[in-house]
């Protein structure tokens, strides 16, 4: 039921960019055979106008060198094979030009919307292209319509254009019959080539319409239904469950890691109740004291268990504790408003350490001191 109701959507939203995206790899994309079609036309005509002449005098030097024959060459029965050989050579480099003309026209225009495109999804066999059921469908849709449309439309047009070409070149042609041979041979080159050309030009009309025409119906065919652009963000995303369980994870990672820092801490301060923040300063790799563990409520006993493991000095120090837990990240250098109050710390651990060892006498707790703006209460 809740797929009918899918269906029966109106497909009202554009493409997403991973729907464009997956429609690429399927082969899928805006192609306009009639800007092929005219591209290679144009290549072509613009080819005989260009290499018209060198075409000529090529034809002229193979009919030349095929219907002269010395009185040798007609009692060796090799001399055929040989000059037609060469015959084909000399007619494959004139043609060259304009079929390498006519080669890159073709990429550029199957190019020229859509892009250049390689899947292998796009050729693989699918038997569902073999119903002759959807076949039948085809035929009678309303792109096959406009394709008949688009049909008769080229004919009707290309055929105006011949008929006026025609009357306007009907003298011209007469007058190649009076004509010398290789005078009337690039008479008739340079008239093929032209008229050639304008009824090429009739594709240009037919090309401008097809292209928006393809651009348009190939974004309708990938259009979404509001239900399918929420699936695919679902799917893109991640289900909200998916993505708070990878939080977590990520939490009790990165926790992990941290309590692994806490042993290579040089004091652990406190507000015993709430907060701990263990402190790591080198002096020679440092240019400050830097945070490599906090947490609050049961990490914080976490932390402060840890340390006492490790014969981390533990201090109770509530206010600088609260000011340096708020104020600085895991990684991060303390802020420069508390470098006073975070050295006589140090310095207060230091001289604990040497009390213990008998060395200095015992230390009292300094007042450290804690700028108004970086304060905390809570």
């Amino acid at each position: 039921m809740a797929e009918e109701n899918d269906n029966s959507q109106e497909k009202t939203e554009e493409a997403t960019p991973r729907r464009l995206e997956k429609a690429r790899e399927e082969g899928q994309t805006a192609r306009s055979r009639e800007l092929a079609t005219m591209a290679v036309l144009m290549a072509g005509a613009g080819g005989l106008l260009m290499f018209g002449s060198h075409l000529g005098a090529a034809l002229e030097a193979i009919m030349r060198d095929s219907f002269v024959l010395e009185r040798s060459a007609i009692f060796d029965t090799r001399h055929m094979s040989v000059q037609l050989i060469a015959s084909a050579k000399e007619a494959a480099w004139a043609l060259a030009p304009i079929l390498v003309l006519v080669l890159i026209a073709a990429i550029a225009g199957s190019i020229g919307i859509g892009g250049l495109l390689f899947s292998g999804k796009a050729i693989q066999p699918q038997l569902s292209r073999m119903n002759p059921i959807k076949g039948v469908g085809k035929m009678f849709s309303a792109r096959s319509l406009v394709e008949l449309v688009k049909a008769i439309a080229k004919v009707g047009l290309v055929l105006v254009i011949a008929i006026l070409i025609l009357n306007v070149r009907t003298e011209d042609l007469l007058s190649i019959a009076e004509e010398p041979a290789v005078p009337a041979m690039k008479h008739v080159l340079w008239t093929l080539g032209w008229s050639f050309f304008l009824l090429s030009a009739a594709t240009i009309i037919i090309a401008a319409i097809d292209v928006p025409f393809q651009i348009y119906d190939h974004q309708k065919k990938l259009r979404m239904t509001k239900q399918e652009v929420k699936d695919e963000y679902k799917d893109t995303e991640g289900k909200p469950e998916v993505k708070g369980k990878i939080r977590q994870l990520q939490r009790e990672m990165a926790q992990r890691r941290m309590m692994q820092d806490v042993p290579t801490a040089d004091v652990v301060i406190t507000n015993p109740t709430h907060y701990a923040v263990a402190l790591k300063y080198d002096q020679k790799a440092m240019a400050a004291p830097v945070v490599v563990a906090k947490g609050a409520d049961q990490i914080a006993f976490k932390i402060m268990e840890i340390a006492r493991e490790n014969k981390v000095e533990v201090l109770r120090t509530p206010p600088l504790t609260r000011a340096v837990y708020h104020n600085t990240e895991i990684g991060e250098e303390i802020p420069d408003g508390l470098y006073m109050a975070i050295a006589q710390v140090l310095a207060y651990v230091f001289q604990l350490r040497q009390f213990r060892k008998g060395r200095a006498p015992k230390p009292g707790m300094p007042d450290f001191p804690i700028p108004s703006d970086l304060r905390r209460d809570v």
